[in-house]
């Protein structure tokens, strides 16, 4: 049986590319980086193009797709929703996945792929904002995540623990919007305390100010999926800072060092086990 097929976005300033076709790969995809080029088919040759119709997943991966200029994920949304929004539609209504990490994040909101209401794919409802703390920040973080949520992605999933990167991660939306997201449970994921309570906008386990804890959204169906944390960065548990002190734990113990999976990577392997039953 043939693996289904991801495609990772690359080039002008994405630098998360290889970290998350390296996890989708440990997952089972057959992943393949694609240069934004050859999915707008500028500057390329015919056989360098892509099609979007070719992959069942598309990953908007992290970094600062074109140095964030005019802010986070703003060019790079305008590129691709004036040239690819026909085809972006018809990969969601053929029942496929679309993950943003970080910068995809920002670049999906932007868009209007998130939040999704009525199945509307291009209308921006949501924002990204400015850290409330001023400056970038990079640290590890607790997740709580929503079980009445739809998103297939987090299925199975409690709490984790993940690694944030950005200046701009503040999740904001109108009143109402907001409240639609909730009533809808289509906040997948929140900043919390290590003892899994949400965080309730307390720094720096709320590390950006996001409105209700909010760390990730999904579009109704829960196939589209955004999020500011990496899970492309643990998928192994030498990725967390407090490795070597587990290690030495078990080591005084008498217990087995075994190799361990991330927590992360499961959030990957949520969505091949999805297409490969339904592909």
């Amino acid at each position: 049986m043939t693996s289904p097929r991801a495609l990772v976005l690359s080039g002008y300033g994405l630098n998360c590319d290889f970290e998350t076709q390296y996890a989708l790969q440990l997952a089972g995809f057959e992943a393949e980086r694609v240069h934004i080029s050859q999915l707008l088919r500028e500057h390329v040759s015919a056989d360098e193009v892509r099609s979007l119709a070719d992959f069942h997943l598309l990953a908007f991966d992290g970094g600062f797709s074109w140095g964030d200029d005019h802010g986070a994920g703003v060019l790079l949304a305008t590129r691709l929703k004036y040239k690819l929004q026909e085809e972006l539609e018809g990969f969601i209504g053929s029942g496929k996945l679309i993950i943003g990490i970080c910068n995809g994040f920002q670049a999906m909101v932007n868009m209007g792929l998130l939040p999704g209401f009525e199945g509307r794919y291009d209308s921006r409802e949501v924002a990204l904002l400015a850290n409330d703390c001023g400056n970038f920040r990079n640290d590890w973080i607790h997740l709580e995540i929503n079980p009445a949520a739809p998103c297939l992605f987090t299925r199975g999933l409690d709490k984790m623990e993940l690694p944030i990167r950005h200046g701009e991660g503040k999740f904001y939306a109108p009143e109402a919007v907001l409240k639609r997201l909730l009533e809808n449970n289509q906040a997948a994921l929140h900043y919390s305390l290590p003892s899994g309570e949400k965080a309730r906008g307390r720094f720096p386990y709320n590390p950006n100010g996001s409105l209700e804890d909010i760390a990730g959204i999904c579009d109704p169906t829960g196939r589209i999926f955004g999020l500011m944390p990496h899970p492309e960065a643990f998928h192994h548990w030498t990725q967390h800072p407090d490795w070597t002190l587990k290690k030495e734990n078990k080591k005084r113990k008498g217990q087995p060092i075994e190799e361990e999976e991330g927590a992360g990577l499961k959030i990957f392997k949520n969505a091949f086990e999805y297409l490969a039953k339904n592909f």
